[in-house]
Formats: C-alpha cells, sequence, structure tokens
C-alpha cells in the first residue's frame, strides 16, 4: 500500500485525525505509535492506513466524530496560563478557561505563562502545523516592555540575524517606541517564532523583558480583542487569507478525542 491518498481508498489516517482536530499530524502519528489509535475496533499501526467515511475511529477509547469545516478563532491569551491541554505541574492553562461552546481547538504555536496577547486556535490540527511552519514566512509582532538601556543600534543589527548560545535565529525587526527611565517598550517583529525567541534575544543585549504581548500573527491581529475572550475569524476571510474551502462536512457525532500533547511554538 502507498501512502499517497487516492480517493477509492481514502484519507490517511494521521491525515485525518490532524483534521478532525486531535492533534498535529506529527502527534497523531505518537498516538498511532503508542497504540492509542483503533479503526472499527483493530489497533492501527500504521499512520498511512486508509479511512473512508462512516469509519469508526477511536483514540483511547473514545470515538472520534469526522472532521467538520475548518474554523479559526482568536483568543487573547492572559498570563498566568499555559498553553497545554495538561500540566504536570498543575497549573491552570488556556484550554481549561476558554469559554463554553467551542469545539475540540489546538493552538497554533504557543504563548508561555508570562506570556500574553493573540494566540490563534483552530480545530483542524492540519492548519495548525501548516501555519506554525517557519517556510509560512507570517510575520509575529510584539510589544514588549524591558528594563535596561536600549541601544537602538544594537535593535537596528538584529535586522542581520543573531546567534545566541549557538542558535541562530533570522533576521529581527526590533525598535524603540517609548522610554521612560530603564524601562522601554519596543516592538519586535519576527517570522522564525522559536522558543522563547524575543525573550533569549533581549536577555542577550542585555534588556529583561517584564511584559510580552503578542498583537499580530500574519493577517491576523489582537485589535481591542477584550483580555480572555475568543472570537471566531468570519470564514470568508479565513477562504481570503488562507485559500480555504469551508464547506461543512457531514460526519457522525461523536464524543471528543483526547486532547494533544502541548504543542510547539513560540513565547
Amino acid at each position: 500500500m502507498t501512502t499517497e491518498d487516492a480517493p477509492e481508498r481514502g484519507e490517511r489516517i494521521a491525515k485525518w485525525l490532524a483534521r478532525a482536530g486531535v492533534a498535529s499530524r506529527r502527534d497523531a502519528e505518537k498516538l498511532i505509535a503508542e497504540g492509542r489509535v483503533r479503526l472499527e475496533n483493530r489497533v492501527v499501526d500504521n499512520p498511512a492506513t486508509f479511512i473512508k467515511p462512516g469509519d469508526l475511529v477511536t483514540v483511547g477509547g473514545k470515538p472520534v466524530a469526522e472532521p467538520q469545516r475548518t474554523r479559526l478563532f482568536r483568543y487573547h491569551k492572559p498570563a498566568g496560563l499555559v498553553t497545554t491541554h495538561r500540566d504536570e505541574k498543575g497549573r491552570p492553562t488556556v484550554f481549561e478557561t476558554l469559554p463554553p461552546g467551542l469545539p475540540r481547538v489546538v493552538s497554533i504555536g504557543r504563548l508561555d505563562l508570562t506570556s500574553e496577547g493573540l494566540l490563534l486556535l483552530t480545530n483542524d490540527g492540519a492548519l495548525a502545523r501548516r501555519l506554525e511552519l517557519p517556510a509560512n514566512g507570517w510575520l509575529r509582532r510584539y510589544r514588549v516592555r524591558v528594563h535596561g538601556m536600549v541601544d537602538e543600534r544594537a535593535l537596528e543589527a538584529l535586522a542581520r540575524g543573531v546567534t545566541v548560545e549557538g542558535l541562530r535565529y533570522a533576521p529581527i525587526e526590533a525598535g524603540l517606541d517609548s522610554r521612560k527611565g530603564a524601562n522601554a517598550w519596543l516592538t519586535v517583529s519576527l517570522h522564525e517564532g522559536k522558543n522563547r525567541e524575543v525573550r533569549r534575544v533581549m536577555d542577550y543585549l542585555g534588556l529583561g523583558v517584564t511584559r510580552l504581548i503578542r498583537t499580530a500573527y500574519g493577517p491576523f491581529q489582537l485589535g481591542a480583542l477584550p483580555r480572555g475572550a475568543v472570537e471566531e475569524v468570519n470564514p470568508k476571510v479565513l477562504r481570503e487569507q488562507l485559500g480555504l474551502a469551508t464547506p461543512p462536512r457531514p460526519g457522525r457525532k461523536a464524543a471528543g478525542a483526547p486532547p494533544p500533547d502541548e504543542p510547539k511554538g513560540e513565547g
């Protein structure tokens, strides 16, 4: 059996699970490797296994509904929440505090515990993976409050890229917005979004980050969205910005599958 999707064969189960919002395709493959995925009550051992409409799929013993239309949400993450479904330290999580009535969602990238601002959520794990990839070239923009003496020439030099403790960061746009004593506000824009990138680069410049707010992710803006609020992106905007078709897909009603592990990303 080849790994290429064919209409008469259906869709590969790892891809199907990602579209169903269970996990990214990579994490879906991990679930399969752990023996947690069953197709028609048989354990799936190959992520390239094909699935057809109407097939019964379970993850961790719970049935998974067929993928619905792709939906995207803007969420204003407050500080003090971790971007994970389960936290081993018992800290409050983003997904525990979301308003009721949302479908099962995963985050696109992440913001760490003390970071705040725009976090995109989707019910389509494949879309999440696509939008996280640096190859997308999507700009992430932040407002950053720092403590320390800001050297504007050092900020400008970040546009050539920088290496911090052996890790190379792509060009970063950073500018000084205002300064009051030893505190300043910066606007920082980057494309890669490596883990804790802004904080590590600012620390490299001798600046301590005291507040970090993401204001934009690609074409999507935080705007005036209140802290803790969620707002769905209009399907028309979704089609225009991402080139997605968003017709509803009929599917069996089923209980949600267990959420994926903590997503990768920046913040």
